[in-house]
């Protein structure tokens, strides 16, 4: 709310009215709020009148969980237009927030991928404009998840219902590189299992490691990581980042014991010689540069946007003259949803940071481990929306998460191997939003929500299940991708279409639940990750659950 206050009568009308439903529903918070894709707290914030949701499509989904019918959920509708309706409107514009660019785990989960613009700068508005906004939000996502609702909601006006695929394309080839993980380990032991690509960070490789005095180099961990590579047959990428403390020594520290620095050298000098000497070294051998890390939390780059764009510019003249073949990735931005980090991006675009990049890195996860990796595309579509008003279009490389994923605790084995494979998926999703190689952080440590595979151990249900859907997109080619009713799909399901050597298939997943859908023309046969599968008959239905399933088409038929 545009003061911090709501208001008080039509907030409790709203509440009253959740209460009453997650009551008759019989189910507790956390079991509603893992169907809702929200956080417990949050929805208890709800039903207690402390707060409402942000958005029309986190409220359809809470009352689909509690059983609400549509007259119900209508009514439900209507109290959450009416405390919006009823917000107080700022007479002056309020000044921007200063900015903060640490990177704070929110504490619920982000909204669902809608198709619902992006949200506006935060300009204040007048009430009406504010309540014709809500309203439209609120029919569109009640046209879409419940079917003929009465009364207003059938207004004229609502938004064009489109079917069909969300994109499609002339079949494109499903690069083997788009599979990367970041090596947590400086032994130069690589994953047993099939992967792409790797990313060589936390990883005993920061230049206050390879450089702990001015000319003076440690080449010796980083050496066994590069031949760890090249025996695995790899795609490997340094990451440029942790300034020594003899070259910044007033500059605050990174969270590492190293005594990593979080910005630039004082001279820049420093920073060339480093970067000439770092590829000088491994010309031909790295294939791929990443300038910083976490270029947009204060934690790791405490610098200024000019500074960075500086480094960035230095270190792509350097790169590109000893190594003309090697890739520049910019600097990472993580925590997409936080208007600072689009402030920065956008910063760095206008300072025409991109211009010496080969591709944007950018932190792409989801708020927390728990969320389904499906809610990663709706940050994902405000960076899009960001990019395009600064001008430019940089392939995306999403090349990690954030610095409290170890805090948090171990998903289940079933899950953790479902949303492993489905972070991979979303990535191809999200192809045509610019996404060209997803990194899953990490490999190697076993501290960790989702872990694939510890250092000396062998590869978990979660790593196996990654590389059985590398194994069925070998000379695979992506050419289109969609969900729920649009696609003639439940509202549940997603599918991403794909051409095989031996002919077409799709991939088809639930964010949450189980579906039952009507296989595609032609369909043969079922396979699913745990290397079973099953013909399909004619009137067969295909059961399709949280852990993703091919089905292959025959030949000439199509999907």
């Amino acid at each position: 709310m545009s003061d911090g206050r709501l208001p008080l009568e039509t907030t409790a009308e709203f509440a009253r009215l959740l209460r009453e439903l997650k009551e008759r529903s019989g189910r507790s918070y956390e079991e509603l709020s893992r169907t809702a894709l929200t956080s417990r707290s949050t929805l208890h914030r709800y039903c207690a009148g402390k707060t409402v949701p942000a958005d029309a499509e986190t409220l359809s989904r809470i009352a689909r969980a509690c059983g609400a019918d549509r007259r119900e959920t209508h009514r439900l509708l209507e109290a959450w237009m009416a405390v919006h309706q009823d917000e107080p409107v700022p007479q002056t514009p309020a000044p921007p927030p200063a900015p903060d660019v640490r990177a704070e785990e929110p504490r619920s989960a982000p909204p669902p991928v809608t198709a619902i613009p992006p949200a506006t700068n935060g300009t204040p508005t007048t009430r009406g404009t504010r309540l014709v906004k809500f309203a439209a939000v609120a029919l569109a996502v009640a046209i879409t998840a419940v079917s003929s609702l009465p009364g207003p909601l059938r207004a004229s006006g609502a938004p064009q219902r489109i079917h069909g695929p969300s994109w499609s394309v002339h079949p494109r080839p499903v690069d083997p590189s788009m599979f990367g993980v970041t090596i947590n380990s400086d032994t130069g032991e690589m994953p047993s299992f099939r992967v792409g690509s790797v990313r060589f960070w936390d990883s005993g490789t920061r230049w206050s490691n390879l450089e702990p005095q001015r000319g003076r180099y440690d080449w010796a961990t980083l050496d066994r990581l590069v031949a760890g590579a090249e025996r695995g047959a790899l795609d490997p990428m340094f990451v440029l980042g942790g300034t020594p403390a003899w070259a910044a020594p007033n500059a605050p520290r990174m969270p590492y014991p190293d005594g990593a620095r979080a910005a630039g050298p004082d001279d820049l000098g420093d920073w060339e010689g480093f970067v000439r000497a770092l590829v000088r070294r491994y010309k031909g051998r790295l294939s791929a540069y990443e300038v910083w890390v976490n270029g947009s939390d204060r934690r790791f780059f405490n610098g200024t946007t000019e500074r960075l764009v500086e480094m960035t510019k230095r270190a792509s003249r350097v790169i590109r003259d000893v190594d003309p073949k090697a890739r520049v990735v910019c600097p990472s931005m993580g925590a997409l949803w936080r208007p600072e980090t689009a402030k920065a991006l956008r910063r760095f675009a206008d300072l025409g940071g991109y211009d010496f990049c080969d591709a944007a890195s950018v932190k792409l996860h989801q708020r927390r481990p728990a969320d389904p990796p499906e809610t990663m595309l709706e940050p994902l579509l405000g960076l899009d929306a960001t990019m395009h008003k600064a001008g430019v279009h940089p392939d995306l490389w999403s090349t990690g998460t954030t610095h409290e994923l170890p805090l948090y605790a171990p998903l289940d084995q079933d899950r953790a191997a479902n949303y492993a494979v489905r972070f991979y998926l979303t990535g191809l999703y999200a192809t045509t939003l610019g996404i060209k190689r997803m990194y899953f952080y990490n490999w190697g440590s076993t501290r960790l929500p989702i872990v694939l595979q510890g250092v000396g151990g062998t590869p978990t249900g979660a790593a196996l299940a990654v590389e059985r859907l590398q194994r069925w997109l070998t000379r695979a080619k992506i050419q289109a991708c969609g969900h729920g009713v649009a696609m003639g799909l439940p509202a549940n399901v997603w599918q991403c279409e794909f051409a095989l050597p031996g002919g077409p298939a799709v991939i088809r997943w639930t964010h949450t639940g189980t579906a039952d859908t009507v296989p595609p023309p032609g369909a043969e046969t079922v396979q699913r990750l745990d290397g079973g599968g099953s013909a399909v008959q004619r009137g067969d239905s295909v059961r399709i659950t949280e852990r993703p399933a091919l089905i292959t088409i025959a030949p000439h038929t199509g999907s």
